[in-house]
């Protein structure tokens, strides 16, 4: 669908650096199918969201290599527009990367214009993180689908077929064992949804109020039973923008840093944050440029990791 009806707000911004709005937001996407987040034929990424002040759908085309324009829908229209650059990481700093190797100067060549994004919405960013711990993507993906579609609610705007809001705080803990059951999810991961919902409103004013400190932020989530290192980086490095939150415990991460960097075999897990520790502040993107950049990996061959359909026991 195309954007037929006057948006609440809209907006043409010329950042002053290169940027690539495809690379950039598709971390943020969970899945092909995924109804908060879908590419249009003519590239443009729309997207749904609920943000302080009201529900939003926005849609963010890249016109030229610094000509971004951006609409969106909605109570939170004005307030979408006006973050639209942080978004899109204004605040992000890559200038100050080292490659220190030939390999990621490489990458960092070839995909100049990946900036790493700042959401602001933790909860938005949680949920799926949580739904995608030690579980095949695919699988993942189709949790985080399922339980949208049931549960999130119509989105403003002319949005495209499909898309739907993400369920609110208070939708997320009021989902019903079986219905969680039947989206195929197990129920330790549904009681760590429903706890981190119910503290949305602190975690959201923690992300806000330091910026630039995310450690707090940090604790709070790891102090919740469920939630670890590596699922509150992925609310960093898509939430709030943080560049040096690598995923620390990923499945494949060992492989990608030994096949890139090392000698071409995987590395221990136990020796990946000290791998690491050289490129920081800039770990995640650091392993972020690896993932987009051919001839990181090998092909795999060897096993993987198994499938378990929870609705099924």
């Amino acid at each position: 669908m195309t954007a037929t009806r006057t948006p609440d707000a809209a907006t043409t911004w010329r950042p002053d650096f290169p940027i690539s709005v495809r690379l950039t937001l598709s971390v943020l996407r969970h899945g092909a199918g995924d109804p908060c987040h879908q590419v249009a034929d003519d590239g443009a990424i729309w997207r749904t969201s609920r943000i302080a002040s009201g529900p939003v759908t926005y849609r963010i085309r890249q016109d030229a290599p610094q000509v971004v324009s951006g609409q969106a829908w909605g109570p939170g229209a004005d307030a979408l527009i006006a973050m639209l650059p942080e978004l899109l990481g204004s605040e992000d700093d890559p200038d100050t990367f080292d490659p220190r190797d030939d390999f990621v100067r490489a990458a960092q060549t070839r995909f100049r214009g990946l900036r790493i994004p700042a959401t602001g919405r933790v909860l938005e960013s949680l949920v799926p993180a949580v739904l995608e711990q030690k579980i095949v993507g695919i699988d993942a993906f189709a949790h985080w689908r399922r339980l949208v579609t049931r549960f999130g609610d119509a989105p403003p705007g002319p949005a495209p077929i499909g898309m739907r809001l993400p369920p609110t705080a208070d939708a997320w803990q009021e989902i019903p064992t079986w219905s969680w059951h039947r989206a195929g999810v197990e129920e330790r991961k549904a009681r760590t949804i429903a706890l981190a919902a119910s503290y949305a409103g602190r975690l959201e004013t923690e992300a806000a109020r330091r910026p630039n400190d995310p450690s707090a932020l940090y604790r709070m989530l790891t102090a919740m039973p469920g939630i670890g290192v590596w699922t509150a980086a992925e609310v960093g490095h898509r939430a709030i923008g943080d560049a040096d939150a690598p995923p620390i415990g990923d499945y494949h991460l060992p492989a990608l840093l030994g096949e890139a960097l090392g000698d071409g075999r995987a590395i221990r897990e136990d020796e990946v944050e000290e791998f690491l520790e050289p490129w920081r502040p800039h770990r995640y993107r650091l392993v972020r440029l690896l993932e987009l950049m051919p001839g990181s990996r090998r092909e795999r061959r060897g096993p993987r990791m198994p499938r378990l359909d929870y609705r099924a026991i």
